[in-house]
């Protein structure tokens, strides 16, 4: 029994089967580059869900890390800290927002989100228990309240009784969204690429039209770019390829370069000053550590320019992988260095499709039975790309 299967059987035997990850176990990263217990080394193409835009250990972001450690690394809110405000205005003006909200992890940034347009509603609409529409096939995370609205049965069986106060419509349908608007309504949440159903891109215009639905009622444009922001489209936020921006963002994943959990709400003081003194907080939230590796990782993001590296290189990607002639591929979708390969449903699940890229030297995962889901670094290169085609390409033909 080597290394790899006695790590697997200690895990089995010790923690709960939530999850069912490829049977690979990693013990080192550096870039794109990962390597298992037993001395494989693999190439990373799905970057923690992204987690990993600026790639395992960026040397900038792990020098923050550790300079910041041997300083303080946690206050709670009960004191300021001298590293959240320089952490939090870097933020707000990527994101083209006044104020912003630190949390840790993405489904504590979308019940923060959730929060603030239930108190804004109340307070400047006098509506009491309002609804927020979202949309089937979301991922918004796991929580009680993120699984109330979810439309994944798997996601919800056992786990009720919900919060209710969601209506749920189809994806890409501003007409179905609009008439499902009435006086009750507060919000609109949405991801503006649904990653956890399969990379499914709307059509061009949505977030634009959805924008104007928001403006023409009064409601509160919600965004969760907790996966796909800080440059996994081809801009620095989704929203941007259409020169909009929502009243609401909920951030997370990448903020923390890959090193720490860090999220945040964003949005502008009329919809944050809801909130005063007691009515939210977290102890993690936006302590030194944490605030010290987000400023590094969106420095990062800007100082090598990912975002537009994303959209050449995503580009290219899906341009080689239309290439393939593949019996076994249904569709190519995608945005940036973010792309689902769907396995025809005949042709059985995607699962042994990633564990044969693994196999390979690649890592990628399935979502949704039928999806490759594919997100590497956005430090990779177009060399390392090319590599990976030659696998894939042996792999789908």
């Amino acid at each position: 029994m080597n290394l790899t299967e006695k790590t697997i059987n200690l895990i089995d035997e010790i923690s709960a089967a939530n999850y069912k990850p490829l049977p690979i176990v990693l013990c080192e990263g550096e870039g794109i580059w990962v390597k298992d217990v037993d001395g494989n080394t693999y190439m990373d193409m799905l970057s923690a869900y992204s987690s990993l835009n600026q790639g395992h250990r960026h040397p900038k972001i792990i020098k923050a890390l550790k300079d910041q450690a041997d300083k303080i690394t946690i206050t709670s809110r009960a004191f300021h800290n001298d590293q959240m405000g320089s952490f939090l205005k870097l933020l707000c003006e990527m994101a083209g927002f006044k104020k912003s909200l630190p949390m840790n992890t993405g489904a504590e940034a979308v019940e923060t989100c959730i929060k603030a347009a239930r108190k804004w509603a109340l307070e400047v609409k006098s509506i009491e228990e309002g609804e927020i529409i979202v949309c089937a096939d979301n991922f918004h995370g796991r929580t009680i309240t993120a699984i109330s609205f979810s439309s994944e049965p798997q996601y919800k069986h056992g786990f009720g009784p919900f919060t209710p106060g969601f209506v749920i419509v189809p994806y890409g349908d501003v007409a179905a969204m609009e008439a499902a608007v009435n006086e009750k309504t507060i919000a609109v949440m949405l991801e503006p690429v649904q990653g956890e159903a399969g990379v499914i891109v709307p059509p061009e215009g949505y977030l634009k039209d959805i924008r104007a639905l928001c403006d023409k009622h009064k409601i509160l444009m919600i965004l969760d770019e907790i996966q796909t922001g800080f440059g996994r489209t081809g801009k620095l936020f989704t929203y941007m390829h259409e020169g909009i921006r929502p009243d609401v963002l909920a951030v997370g994943k990448a903020l923390g370069g890959g090193v720490y959990p860090v999220s945040a709400m964003l949005s502008d003081e009329e919809v944050m000053n809801v909130f005063r003194p007691g009515d939210h907080g977290s102890t993690f939230g936006g302590n030194p550590v944490a605030a010290a590796v987000g400023k590094a990782a969106l420095e990062v993001l800007l100082d090598e320019n990912l975002a537009e590296k994303s959209a050449t290189l995503g580009k290219y990607f899906m341009d080689e992988l239309h290439k393939i002639n593949s019996p076994y591929v249904k569709e190519i979708r995608g945005k940036g260095l973010f792309v689902g390969v769907e396995i025809k449903a005949e042709c059985g699940p995607a699962r042994p499709f990633c564990e044969k890229l693994m196999e390979l030297g690649l890592l990628c995962k399935e979502t949704h039975q039928q999806t490759i889901r594919f997100a590497p670094p956005l430090v990779i290169t177009k060399e390392e790309l090319d590599k990976a085609l030659v696998e894939i390409r042996k792999v789908l033909t």
